[in-house]
């Protein structure tokens, strides 16, 4: 008998093979057997746990939404009290990691959004403008003189450089995940500190 951690286990494992797929291929190109033969279940045993395909396009783009959401508000309470430098750091370090380990949710959304039902779409949007606005936060903490919306113009333009990575897949393009994820930082702070300068 299937605990509810096996369960869990194996949702976990067709988003993410759906999201590969989905993002290889797009979303009218998969059908329910290519994602349950990823899994190693036949195409109708996935509607053991989604209603379809959409169901699962939607977990995925409003799943991610709400987990960077989550993830940059627990960053900020365990910055309470840090130097606003550190917490944009911790913040660009979340955002990296989503950019270097999600790679097919960014080309997903990119691509995909607007298959979503409208519920689900506007969800999105608005779990990714709360996220967007406690980044606008800090960044004005630490640059007091830039105004509000240039200040989401620069959180929306270092979103675009970090979300850049799906676009970096060639073998040899990236300088392992390290380099990788320290020349983004790097240019991120450069991107804030320019938009900063006076």
């Amino acid at each position: 008998m299937a605990t509810r951690t096996d369960a869990s286990t194996r949702r976990e494992q067709i988003l993410k093979e759906a999201a590969r797929l989905f993002a290889d291929r797009g979303f009218h190109g998969v059908g329910v057997d290519e994602i349950g033969a990823a899994v190693g279940i036949s195409g109708p045993g996935l509607y053991r746990h989604f209603a379809g395909k959409d169901a699962m396009l939607a977990e995925l783009l409003v799943g991610i939404s709400g987990q960077l959401l989550t993830g940059a508000k627990r960053r900020l309470k365990e910055a309470d009290g840090v130097a606003p430098e550190a917490v944009l750091d911790s913040l660009i370090e979340g955002h990296i990691d989503f950019a270097l380990d999600d790679r097919p949710l960014i080309t997903l959304h990119d691509r995909e959004l607007d298959r979503l039902r409208d519920t689900d779409r506007k969800l999105v949007r608005q779990l990714q403008r709360q996220y967007v606005e406690l980044w606008v936060g800090v960044v004005r903490e630490l640059y007091p003189e830039l105004a509000e919306p240039a200040a989401r113009s620069a959180v929306h333009s270092v979103f675009g450089l970090l979300n850049s990575t799906p676009h970096l897949t060639r073998p040899g393009s990236l300088p392992g995940r390290a380099g990788t994820a320290e020349l983004l930082h790097r240019m991120a702070r450069g991107a804030f500190a320019a938009a900063g300068a006076r």
